[in-house]
């Protein structure tokens, strides 16, 4: 038996495109895919109505065809870009913008993953904000409906047209065509914020930085790679924040695992921020995921590796975990204080820890080698960054094994 779905869509006389697909019903049929319109003769329209049409689409029961949704929140200039490398990177295969786009596309598409900023989904752009006096942060500057719709229709299978928003510019680009993947990443400001969005997620990470750590980040990204001034960052993040404590912040609450990243408390009253405390926080009672754990799982465990089998200058490393409570939610807390002076000698550390869901000995080290020119490499945001890559990988093959499984079952029944 197919799974198939119906959608209501507008078919524009002028246009043979199909436009976002809405209101889905689903139905059993036995085709492997099928799309065709119906027109109802007796249907009364202005000349400018556009014309009820309908799209169905089936897909084997069980098959790989519906996509695994993985949902990445973060304020800007938080990570988001090179946790998507190293997400990209665990499945293989380089992520590149869609070929022959346009060139200031944000989406990024290797074999397996189609990485979407939610940026995309802006319903204003940069002049129409500020005439309005709303942030990219604000909710009314977003089109939650289009990315629900969007979301819904590629996880179900159905190719889309996604709109761009040029970073460059400001300015709202004509759509690009996005064919469902394997495995698709939604990141940017608001992954969890419509619940319509946060409930097609199979699993959803929250980047928290700290305000010490997050002005130094974007400090670095944006005067460096996007030559703004000092100044226009400062009024930026001051301007954000009000906005990042009401619709950004609050997000976190429903993430099934939290990066945070925090100054070290291992150098007392730093300032510099070159030193950071990270903490992988990680939800219980998941499916298809299990948390890491260092030595004894559900145990309180701090450890300092700096010895003989680690090389560990000032201020050295600390390891902490335990059991711990986040919003009401049972989690397991894995956290790293300090930072790595020789990545080949991570394996150590690696060969301490539980549940990583690597394929050989020493899988983590190799992908933190692979990416040493990476930020964060050094510590606690690459190394947790690289542990959830190898988590959500694991996730997708347990998802599609369990998808291959229950038809099989039930016919067996």
């Amino acid at each position: 038996m197919a799974i198939c779905t119906v959608y209501t869509t507008q078919l524009n006389p002028t246009c043979s495109s199909i436009s976002t697909p809405s209101k889905p019903q689903h139905l059993g049929f036995h085709q492997n895919q099928v799309v065709f319109y119906k027109k109802t003769s007796n249907y009364k329209r202005s000349k400018s109505a556009a014309r009820p049409s309908y799209l169905i689409t089936c897909a084997a029961a069980g098959g790989d065809s519906q996509t695994v949704v993985i949902g990445l929140a973060a304020d800007s200039g938080c990570g988001k870009s090179t946790f998507m490398r190293r997400l990209t990177s665990v499945f293989g295969g380089a992520a590149e913008p869609p070929k022959g786009g346009n060139p200031d596309s944000n989406t990024l598409i290797s074999d397996t993953t189609t990485v979407i900023c939610l940026d995309d989904y802006h319903s204003l752009d940069r002049t129409g904000r500020k005439e309005k006096g709303v942030t990219a942060l604000d909710p009314r500057a977003n089109d939650f409906d289009l990315m629900y719709d969007q979301v819904k229709a590629l996880k179900d299978g159905v190719a889309v047209d996604k709109p761009i928003y040029n970073h460059v510019t400001g300015l709202l680009d004509p759509p690009e065509l996005i064919k469902p993947p394997k495995i698709l990443v939604i990141e940017g400001l608001h992954p969890m914020y419509d619940s319509r969005v946060r409930d097609l997620l199979d699993f959803s990470i929250y980047l928290d930085i700290s305000n010490e750590v997050k002005f130094a980040w974007k400090i670095q990204r944006d005067m460096a790679e996007r030559g703004h001034s000092l100044e226009s960052i400062k009024a930026s993040i001051e301007a954000r924040k009000p906005d990042f404590d009401a619709y950004i912040d609050p997000q976190k609450q429903y993430a099934d695992a939290v990066i945070e990243v925090l100054p070290t408390q291992l150098i007392p009253d730093d300032n510099e921020g070159k030193v950071l405390r990270v903490k992988l926080i990680m939800k219980e009672g998941v499916e298809f995921f299990s948390p890491v754990y260092l030595f004894d799982e559900g145990s309180t465990i701090s450890w300092i590796p700096c010895g003989r089998k680690l090389t560990c200058s000032y201020p050295g490393i600390k390891f902490t975990y335990g059991p711990d409570s986040y919003y009401g939610h049972e989690v397991s807390v894995l956290e790293m204080d300090g930072q790595f002076d020789r990545l080949d000698e991570l394996i150590y550390v690696e060969s301490h820890l539980s549940n990583i869901s690597t394929k050989f000995y020493g899988e983590v080290t190799q992908q933190m080698l692979k990416h040493s020119d990476f930020p964060g490499s050094n510590n606690g945001t690459g190394l947790f960054q690289t542990i959830v890559g190898l988590k959500i990988r694991d996730l997708y093959e347990q998802i599609t094994t369990s998808k291959t499984q229950t038809p099989a079952q039930a016919t067996k029944a």
